[in-house]
């Protein structure tokens, strides 16, 4: 009797982990993300697949950026049926982007909304995918992953997403997000990043002198046309005024040479 009892007490913990591994199962699923693993200092596209455990659909989804590990450069990706918004924070020590600029500010956290009324259902999932990069030199970055249903109120919280880093691998050249797995060493990417840093670099400087030289130009030519057009339109009206001019004479004319007799052999003007 008394090995009954034992047994019966050591059932007691083994059947409350058993359920409640049942119980928090699902929760494991809610976020994944993939791929699982990245290589240290270079971009990549990350895609969050999320699902929804719960009775109620979901609104929105929240990622969140690790504050103890920022990014220099992190955004979302195009996605059918979800409106992102990005919120921004301040560095306190600029960052270097891929493409060799400084960034003093970076992705906090990329919010998802779900638009025309596709809202993530019960037992559905979807797939959210980012741009990040360059990834710091650590073993790992967890990310948060939050959510809310249709009437405001937070959906049960979710495990910590994990990301693991990796040095490269001798000899292996870091990629970046941008280039399709393009290696920054090859020359298509670095001519790409040069006419990048060009295009960033013109539009913060402003118009330059060949597109103010343009404009000039153009009004010029608007100018010139405007002055044609009016002196066209003034010859014209000339022309359609003279003949209004002499017709009265031509009417009046033949009034002077008008007679009517008026007594036998007599003539008299009108």
């Amino acid at each position: 009797m008394r090995h009954f009892h034992l047994a019966r007490r050591a059932g007691v913990p083994a059947l409350a982990a058993a359920v409640g591994a049942l119980i928090a199962g699902p929760a494991l699923a809610d976020a994944t993300v993939s791929p699982t693993t990245s290589v240290q200092g270079s971009g990549d596209n990350l895609t969050f697949h999320v699902t929804n455990t719960g009775t109620a659909p979901l609104a929105t989804v929240t990622l969140k950026i690790p504050d103890d590990t920022p990014v220099a450069e992190a955004y979302p990706l195009s996605v059918d049926d979800w409106a992102p918004k990005i919120q921004m924070k301040t560095l306190s020590t600029p960052l270097t982007t891929e493409h060799g600029l400084q960034a003093t500010q970076t992705t906090s956290s990329i919010t998802w909304l779900a638009v025309g009324g596709h809202q993530l259902a019960p037992g559905q999932s979807a797939d959210l995918p980012i741009a990040l990069g360059p990834l710091p030199t650590l073993s790992s970055m967890q990310f948060t992953v939050s959510a809310t249903y249709a009437n405001g109120t937070p959906a049960p919280a979710m495990p910590p997403v994990s990301l693991t880093l990796t040095p490269a691998a001798p000899g292996q050249a870091v990629t970046g997000h941008d280039h399709g797995g393009a290696a920054a060493t090859d020359p298509d990417s670095a001519a790409e990043d040069a006419e990048f840093k060009k295009a960033v670099d013109d539009a913060t400087r402003g118009p330059s002198i060949l597109s103010i030289g343009g404009w000039a130009i153009a009004g010029l030519a608007l100018l010139a046309g405007a002055v044609y057009f009016l002196r066209g339109r003034h010859r014209a009206t000339d022309e359609d005024d003279e003949p209004e001019d002499e017709q009265p004479e031509a009417a009046a004319e033949p009034q002077k040479d008008e007679k009517e007799p008026v007594t036998a052999g007599k003539w008299s003007l009108k």
